[in-house]
Formats: structure tokens, sequence, C-alpha cells
């Protein structure tokens, strides 16, 4: 009898977790979303440094489709009970990047990370940077500009701080310049892993036509986060998101070997969380790099007007 073969490894999965008797071990799987609220899973967890990276981009108060419009003021007082949660489980090594909007009232904006600040610099963290998410498509507007950019506040825990600026370099616009005088005359000036990416970043937005588009109104595009997670973790780390909606942040951490501990309330995004994680884990998900160049417009048809006869002929 001819011996068994023996089985192929299988790849890894995620899970969803809705027992509240799980919920003080849920940090121990590689990859969980807790479906359930922020606070509930946060309260159970122990109250010690776990978390190598906090990314989220938590609902705006704005009233889509998943959230309930309320004052402001009670929107930052929800806000300020989570982040007290969360930072105590912060490493001092750690890193926090929440990305917000703004809050809109009757057509007058209030840009939520400067409503936000008090609760970070509460609990001492250090502000590194405010990242500009430029994104090319939304709501057009016809009493002020249209937005186009949403806010990364990115604070960490102290001086002592992980980032790895090489992991995530761009090409230079100049590769080929070079020094002009002193010792180095002569030779390349740049840095050959491509150029920092400075703190104005130009992702797509998540609409109708993008690859990673789910059911999932405010979706969180991979490669927004993959460039936090890339800079900010090493492998083997774990990354938290308290408002993981459809699971981009898990999908991130995934494909780069990170951790991931989600909580999402609804269900259907839990389970589609679950799906794009574990598409990731065996290495068949879809999504757009945080390096990839902007689509040039121009070479679409849509960008030359071709008028009809009739238009032709009203222009003459």
């Amino acid at each position: 009898m001819s011996p068994k073969r023996n089985a192929l490894p299988t790849a890894p999965t995620a899970h969803v977790v809705k027992a509240k008797e799980a919920l003080k071990t849920v940090a121990d799987l590689d990859h969980a979303i807790w479906q359930g609220d922020a606070e509930a899973l946060l309260s159970a967890l122990p109250a010690q440094p776990i978390f190598d990276l906090v990314v989220s981009s938590p609902p705006y108060n704005i009233g889509k489709s998943y959230e309930k419009k309320g004052a402001l003021e009670d929107y930052l007082k929800w806000q300020e009970r989570i982040l007290d949660l969360i930072i105590p489980r912060l490493k001092e090594t750690g890193s926090i990047c929440w990305q917000v909007g703004n809050f809109v009232d009757n057509g007058m904006i209030v840009p939520l990370d400067i409503e936000m600040a008090y609760i970070f610099k509460k609990h001492g963290l250090k502000l590194r940077n405010r990242i500009i998410w430029h994104f090319g498509h939304g709501l057009h507007n016809k009493r002020r500009f249209s937005g186009r950019y949403e806010v990364i506040m990115w604070y960490s825990k102290s001086d002592d701080y992980q980032f790895d600026l090489d992991a995530v370099r761009i090409p230079a616009k100049y590769p080929g310049k070079r020094h002009f005088k002193g010792p180095k005359r002569g030779k390349l000036s740049g840095n050959p892993l491509g150029k920092n990416p400075e703190d104005v970043w130009g992702i797509p937005n998540v609409k109708a036509n993008h690859i990673e588009k789910t059911d999932h109104p405010c979706q969180f595009p991979v490669g927004l986060i993959e460039r936090l997670v890339l800079s900010m973790t090493k492998p083997g780390q774990l990354v938290f998101d308290p408002f993981a909606g459809v699971g981009s942040s898990g999908v991130a951490a995934a494909l780069h070997g990170r951790n991931f501990l989600g909580c999402e309330l609804i269900a259907n995004y839990a389970r589609q969380a679950k799906e794009r994680i574990d598409a990731a884990l065996a290495g068949t998900a879809k999504y757009r790099p945080h390096d990839k160049e902007l689509y040039d417009h121009t070479k679409s048809k849509l960008s030359q007007v071709v008028l009809s006869e009739d238009e032709e002929a009203e222009a003459a």
C-alpha cells in the first residue's frame, strides 16, 4: 500500500469573534475581528501595552448610512472615551494614526483633527505629522470649494517610536541629479531607494470602479494604511483598528506579515472583513498598492470633448 502524501499546509485565516466570553482572549489570535462594540472589547482587554500601531477611520458623525448624526460635543466625548481606553494599551514604541475629515453643520465645516487634538495632548502623545490625504473624487459643492482631502493625525507615544522610511520610499522626481560641488561632485545625490513620500499623499478614494470596492459607503483604501503599516511596524507586530469596517486595515496588515485585531458592529461588514483578510493571507487579495502611480486622466477619452453633429451645428 502506497504511503499517504503529506497534506499541503493551509493558509492561516481570520476569525470573527462574537461570544462575550471570548473577549479576553481575542487578542491572542493572529487575525481577528470582534463583532461588537469597541468599548466592550477594549474594556475587556488587559490594561497593558499590546498594540504596536493603532490605525482607524472612525465614523465622522456626518450621517452616513452606518452612523447616527449627533451633536459635535457628544461625538467628541465618545471619541475621547475610545481613545482613553486605547492609549494605555499602546506600546511606548507605538503610534496612533487617526484619520478624520470634517464635521459639517449647515454648510459650515469643523475640522475634526483640530477639535480632537486636546484628547491626544492630555495623554502626552507627540504629534509627528498631519498627513494630508488628497483624493480626486467626492461631492460637488456650490456654496464652497469642493472638499478633496482629509487628515491623518500621526501621534507617537514617546520619542522612541518605530519608523522605517526606507520601507515606503517612492521614486524620486530627478533620480539622475548629481552633486555639483564638494567631495561628492559628479556623484548621484539622491537616495537609491527613492525619496520620502512627504506629508501630502495622493491616493484614490474607493469609489464605484475601484478594484477594492465593496458595499461599504465610506471605505478605507488599503494603500493608505499600507504605507503606515510598513513604516511604523515590523513583521509579527500587532495592528489594531477599533472601527474596522470591511477590514482594509486587516488586509494591509496581513499582506505584510503583521497581526491584526479589529472591531466591527455590523455583521455584514465583519463577514466581508474576514473574507478580504483571508484573501490577503492566501495571496489573492485585490488591492491598489500605496506606491502605484496615479492614473493620467488625459489618456481617457472623456478628457476630450467630441461634439455631436447637432452640437457642432449649434456652435457654428
